[in-house]
């Protein structure tokens, strides 16, 4: 099976390396400054690390050049790496003394507080999602390196504001509690299904853009948006209902540990939706 001929992409490779090397040189600085006040400092540094080798792959050949020049079903995968892989990893991997540090100026800390809010979120995300699989401006986005970039930083930073509620690794901003998180992802996983069913089910191309590029591997420009909606809707479903999946069953051993009443569930039943419109 052929790829694309190999592209260098060094602007790629000096932004991922730079932000791995800022990363490290900080938390070595503040654990040889503080000793051993974090002790699942290498733990976190793994996750980032994985957080930014899938940014990485997402955004360098042969991924980046396949969806831009080849694939759309190729360029649902890159998104899928953007916005459901990579930041949960990132935020696994952030010491809250940095975010703290990161969010010290009052104006950064009041927005980063706003976005992060589940109901702004969840418009948030999705509205970027929307925005950056609108026809007209998938077309104009393949056609400008600069424009495809920035496209890119919107969504992986709108991710990571909709990871927020459920990976928060900061006490002061705590993550919605277990029934929360559930149902939170559980609306996040209802909202890709209309866009994936205009992929899935339209009788023409979506993105006719795609329809010019070279055929790759025998794929049909109506048979890769096919592949592209079943990526969107059964890929991303199965990465949020798998986090959902591991949040109930950690749910439910903890509160078998503490002695678990089966009455109180209606009360969480009552908790969990007004929890969500009050952050």
């Amino acid at each position: 099976m052929a790829l694309p001929p190999w592209h260098a992409h060094p602007d790629v490779w000096v932004l991922f390396a730079g932000i791995e090397a800022a990363y490290l040189a900080v938390v070595l600085r503040h654990r040889r400054e503080r000793g051993g006040e974090d002790p699942e400092w290498r733990r976190r540094a793994t996750f980032f690390s994985f957080g930014v080798l899938v940014l990485w792959v997402g955004a360098d050949w042969p991924i980046h050049d396949l969806a831009e020049r080849y694939l759309y079903s190729v360029h649902m995968v890159q998104h899928l790496l953007f916005s459901l892989v990579a930041p949960p990893l990132l935020l696994a991997g952030m010491p809250p003394w940095l975010l703290r540090g990161l969010l010290r100026p009052r104006p950064i800390h009041r927005a980063f507080r706003f976005f992060t809010r589940p109901l702004v979120a969840l418009i948030l995300f999705n509205g970027i999602l929307l925005f950056t699989h609108w026809p007209a401006v998938v077309d104009v986005s393949v056609r400008s390196e600069g424009l495809h970039f920035g496209l890119h930083v919107a969504l992986v930073f709108s991710a990571l504001a909709m990871w927020w509620p459920v990976m928060s690794p900061m006490p002061e901003m705590p993550p919605l509690s277990p029934p929360g998180q559930m149902l939170y992802l559980f609306l996040q996983s209802l909202a890709p299904t209309i866009p994936a069913s205009f992929l899935t089910l339209g009788s023409t191309l979506l993105y006719p853009v795609y329809g010019t590029f070279p055929r790759i591997w025998g794929i049909s420009a109506h048979s890769d948006q096919l592949v592209a909606g079943l990526i969107m809707k059964l890929a991303g479903g199965a990465i949020l209902w798998g986090f959902i999946t591991v949040i109930f069953f950690r749910w439910h051993d903890r509160e078998l540990e503490t002695g678990w009443d089966p009455l109180q569930l209606r009360q969480v039943e009552r908790e969990v939706t007004s929890e969500l419109s009050k952050r």
